[in-house]
């Protein structure tokens, strides 16, 4: 049996620790922003720096969730992440499986143009006067219209579609099924691996919206709740959260933006290791397949 060198055990003690030391480094703000948001508030105002604290709360998440501003925030991020994603998956689906179709007769157009895309984008502006033109300027929608597809994504669910066996295809349409009916009732079952890898990129994506939104969107009652927690980390003072009709004392401002920043995070946290396992091989699929 093979031993480990005095010098091998050595290098691996110092990998260990400094993955160790780098893992800590790496999770201690949220550890910090986590009790932070739950701790008392009397024991907050008190102390300042509270890393155990001796008194738990849900005051501010309590406070923070029954203000106008934050729960029409977190709504409008929950529209965003819930439509944005089913309309991208069924577009960018859709047109990856026409692609992935060698009888499509404009195939080797519509690829030229996609890869032309990711070469080349028309940048801020043109993409703003796009979205002016189209009367989509302080609309909810035109953070989703535009993100519908993007090339990347296009060709890596192609190159699934391409794994799968042609015979299939070709056998729904012996026995009279349409391409259409053949891509959501036979191709897209098989491909729940994958459009759970990009449904949740596609989420992700749409949850954490911030630039977009502040570039087309004016009226601060349809913000996302990104753009809503970066007015709070900059001003609070700037921004309505005031519980209607509420009696107690409200919470330290930093205590509620803790708690922002947890409810922004929470969603995906929560969701992702559900679909971890289809999340792990439809993007390995997806990427090495050609």
């Amino acid at each position: 049996m093979h031993r480990m060198k005095w010098s091998e055990r050595i290098g691996q003690s110092l990998n260990v620790v400094t993955l160790g030391l780098l893992a800590v480094v790496m999770f201690f703000p949220l550890y910090y922003v986590f009790v932070v948001s739950f701790t008392d508030p009397g024991e907050y105002l008190q102390k300042k720096i509270v890393l155990f604290p001796e008194r738990w709360s849900v005051e501010a998440y309590t406070y923070l969730l029954s203000t106008p501003a934050f729960a029409r925030s977190l709504g409008n991020s929950a529209f965003l992440a819930t439509v944005g994603t089913v309309c991208s998956l069924a577009v960018s689906s859709s047109l990856a499986y026409a692609l992935s179709q060698k009888r499509f007769q404009f195939r080797k157009i519509l690829m030229f143009l996609i890869v032309l895309t990711i070469l080349f984008s028309p940048g801020i502006i043109p993409n703003y006067l796009l979205v002016r033109e189209l009367g989509l300027i302080n609309n909810i929608w035109a953070l989703i219209l535009p993100a519908l597809a993007n090339g990347w994504t296009v060709l890596l669910m192609k190159n699934f579609f391409d794994s799968l066996p042609a015979e299939i295809s070709e056998a729904a349409s012996i026995d009279g099924c349409s391409a259409i009916r053949t891509w959501y009732t036979i191709v897209l079952p098989l491909s729940m691996p994958a459009l759970a890898a990009f449904g949740l990129f596609f989420a992700v994506g749409y949850w954490n919206q911030f630039f977009a939104a502040l570039l087309y969107l004016n009226d601060s009652a349809k913000w996302p709740i990104q753009v809503l927690l970066q007015n709070m980390l900059l001003n609070a003072s700037n921004i309505d959260l005031v519980a209607p009709g509420q009696q107690v004392e409200t919470p330290p401002t930093e205590m509620l933006k803790m708690a922002a920043i947890v409810v922004a995070i929470l969603p995906v946290l929560v969701v992702y290791p559900f679909i971890q396992k289809h999340f792990a091989k439809g993007a390995l699929i997806g990427s090495v397949k050609g």
